[in-house]
């Protein structure tokens, strides 16, 4: 199972509903937040800055529509990837949704492992356009080589220390959590030590001759060069 740590609100009225999304986005990773209104979404969506909104298009105070609407509306949800999740399956309805900004409409009912997988593709998207190379000062990183350059030099990283080393340089000066980092580069099915994360960036360190990763006692890494 891929986990890449992506943070999902999922708004609907129908509690039942909400708790079985849930449970089957949470076991396969990811991080859930709900809403069971349009008003209650916006709000989580703020406060959450959620990769992907799942939405009903029938709900108390704002519609699914209207809530899509509002956030796209606003710069720092323009990218955000948006899906109605509905019973409103006639195709006036479908289109309404795809032109207000939706990314993918799915039809109630729909099976678990069907939505998972909308859910995955659609995240996929996100990680297709962050593989692209990183220039922090002297370092490149070259997602499509597998290889990091450090000036004139070449350097090959094991796979899970350059994912360890990409996922940080995305977004240099960010503080990473222990959890999120073990979440984002290994997953839930695979049970690490606790000295996982300190033995590769110790090994990223020295292949790399420089300290890039600086630790912050007692909560995460970050990169900084």
């Amino acid at each position: 199972m891929e986990n890449q740590g992506y943070k999902i609100l999922v708004a609907d009225d129908e509690p039942d509903l909400l708790d079985i999304l849930s449970y089957n986005l949470i076991k396969e990773g990811y991080n859930v937040t709900t809403a069971k209104d349009g008003d209650e979404a916006i709000e989580k969506a703020k406060q959450v800055k959620p990769h992907l909104i799942i939405l009903d298009m029938m709900m108390p105070k704002k519609t699914g529509v209207q809530v899509c609407q509002v956030l796209r509306t606003q710069d720092v949800f323009k990218e955000t990837l948006i899906m109605f999740l509905t019973a409103l399956n006639d195709e006036s309805t479908q289109i309404r949704g795809l032109e207000t900004g939706a990314d993918d409409y799915v039809s109630k009912p729909v099976s678990p492992k069907v939505l998972l997988s909308r859910v995955a593709a659609l995240l996929r998207r996100i990680h297709k356009e962050d593989t692209k190379s990183i220039k922090a000062g002297p370092i490149t990183i070259d997602p499509e080589r597998f290889v990091v350059q450090n000036g004139e030099k070449e350097i090959i990283l094991a796979k899970k220390e350059f994912e360890l080393l990409y996922l940080l340089a995305l977004k240099p000066g960010r503080v990473f959590l222990r959890n999120e980092i073990l979440n984002a580069i290994w997953g839930n099915d695979v049970i690490v030590g606790d000295r996982t994360i300190d033995v590769h960036i110790r090994k990223i360190r020295q292949k790399l001759e420089m300290d890039c990763i600086t630790t912050v006692k007692g909560v995460g890494y970050k990169f900084e060069v």
